[in-house]
């Protein structure tokens, strides 16, 4: 039986009732934002007078961000407090926002995007740890299920009402509706949320091994955006170096920053987080890439491709809460599964897309990959959870958090790569369509080559119920786990 589940919950009706209206919240606010400027970018890049490869950076500085402060601030927030570390994200989401909405060049846009995401990376982390350490395990499905089904909820409300803000005053507009999202969700983790969530007090923090990962994933990430250019390849090579070093350091001390025994000892783990990473590797960049396509190659407005593109998160929430609450019964194996086995089937029908290529044919391959998105993500977010001890909640919750940015990262570092070869850098236009939908073509068949790959590791994490790993300090010696 796993350790947390002999514990009682970790909270009472209403501080869970709490908990679960601010987890929500905040899990509404963070792909509202990411959906919604996907529709703006056109009109910033416009204004800014911003190439494909630079446009891709608006998008990639924030994901690149998150990504490198995530799991820093998952460890963070075992240690003092994920209650502590959700307020601070919410505090400082609000503030980047209102700073992104006043910039005046495209310099100073990507580099508050760095700011946003690093606010992000304290709501990432922390959320969904909360909701898994108020709710017990057999509660845990339908609780993330409804947590996806707010994410995909403020997925499908970014397009259409990023859209019609984008029209009606313009992109600036997205970023002030944000902060005052992000300013009532603050109201209400500080209102209803009361109960702190401290299991790893006194613990140390993995200082040297925050900064390794750090600077190997920037390495990458900046790596994909000089490809082919010789500094690429060479960046690529530092990013993979970096990313050894860290696993080697994480491996020798008591208290790392990511558990490399999780993954040596629990397949369940390693192999959910490895199909979460290949799965948002595959799809993330389809809302990037198809708005570009709707706005340059079709000529729609940002409020009419925001309707087009929300096919997708809308099928997607309305999977996402009956996924979850059939992975407690069926188990996460073989819906999550096939869900990346259709998720791959959609991604394959964007690969035939062209200049004439019908509104239908696009919403149906959007429906096909909602649905697909929809079977995998719940059920694969609760074998993640229920695969690890309570103490480990806030870094199991983390990592996978940092397997889907990272996921994102790649996605859309991919996307940069094939405009930087294939476009060059130089403004979309009327003159580079053809290169544009030919950029597409490449992306949707690699996307659908990879989300392939994931169905196997999706089903090689093997049946039965997940086994949590020991305790830290059971593995390497000193201290007592705090219940």
């Amino acid at each position: 039986m796993l350790p947390h589940s002999v514990l009682p919950p970790a909270a009472g009706a209403s501080a869970r009732r709490g908990g679960l209206i601010a987890a929500i919240v905040a899990s509404f606010l963070t792909p509202f934002m990411g959906s919604s400027v996907n529709i703006a970018l056109p009109p910033i890049g416009q204004e800014f007078s911003l190439d494909a490869v630079a446009l891709g950076w608006v998008a990639t500085a924030y994901i690149l961000a998150a990504a490198v402060f995530l799991l820093p601030f998952g460890r963070l927030a075992d240690i003092i407090g994920r209650r502590k570390i959700f307020i601070a994200g919410l505090a400082s989401y609000t503030v980047t926002s209102l700073l992104v909405a006043f910039v005046q060049n495209g310099g100073q846009l990507i580099i508050m995007r760095v700011f946003q995401g690093v606010a992000g990376a304290l709501l990432f982390g922390t959320g969904m740890a909360i909701l898994t350490s108020i709710f017990p395990p057999s509660e845990r499905g339908k609780v993330l299920g409804l947590n996806a089904a707010a994410v995909y909820i403020g997925l499908s409300l970014g397009p259409t009402i990023g859209g019609v803000v984008t029209d009606a005053f313009g992109w600036r507009g997205i970023f002030l509706l944000n902060a005052g999202l992000a300013f009532f969700a603050l109201m209400v983790v500080v209102t209803q949320l009361k109960a702190e969530f401290q299991e790893c007090k006194g613990e140390a923090f993995d200082m040297k091994g925050a900064i390794v990962y750090g600077l190997a994933l920037c390495a990458l990430m900046l790596g994909f955006s000089e490809l082919p250019d010789n500094i690429g390849f060479i960046l690529l090579a530092v990013g993979a170096v970096g990313l050894a070093v860290f696993v080697l350091l994480e491996s020798r001390i008591q208290f790392p920053l990511l558990s490399v025994r999780m993954f040596r000892h629990n397949t369940v783990f390693a192999l959910s987080n490895a199909a979460s990473l290949i799965n948002y590797a595959a799809t993330f960049a389809v809302g990037f890439l198809l708005s570009l396509y709707l706005q340059f190659v079709k000529g729609y407005s940002p409020t009419d491709a925001g309707l087009i593109l929300v096919a997708q998160p809308i099928v997607m929430a309305l999977v996402s809460p009956w996924a979850g609450k059939s992975a407690d019964k069926v188990g996460a194996r073989f819906l999550a599964s096939l869900g990346m086995a259709i998720s791959a089937v959609g991604l394959a029908m964007f690969i035939f897309i062209g200049n004439d290529t019908s509104m239908v044919y696009v919403i149906g391959g959007l429906v096909v990959l909602g649905l697909g998105f929809g079977l995998f993500s719940s059920p694969n977010t609760s074998a993640v959870m229920g695969s690890v001890e309570r103490r480990q909640y806030g870094v199991a919750s983390a990592t996978l958090g940092t397997t889907r940015l990272v996921g994102q990262m790649l996605s859309l570092g991919i996307a940069m790569l094939l405009f930087s070869i294939i476009i060059g850098h130089v403004r979309i236009s009327a003159a580079v369509h053809n290169e544009l939908v030919s950029s597409l073509r490449v992306a949707f068949a690699i996307f659908t080559g990879l989300c392939a790959v994931g169905v196997f590791a999706s089903l090689a994490r093997g049946k039965g119920t997940p086994v949590a790993v020991p305790p830290v300090s059971s593995q390497v010696g000193g201290g007592k786990p705090q219940s």
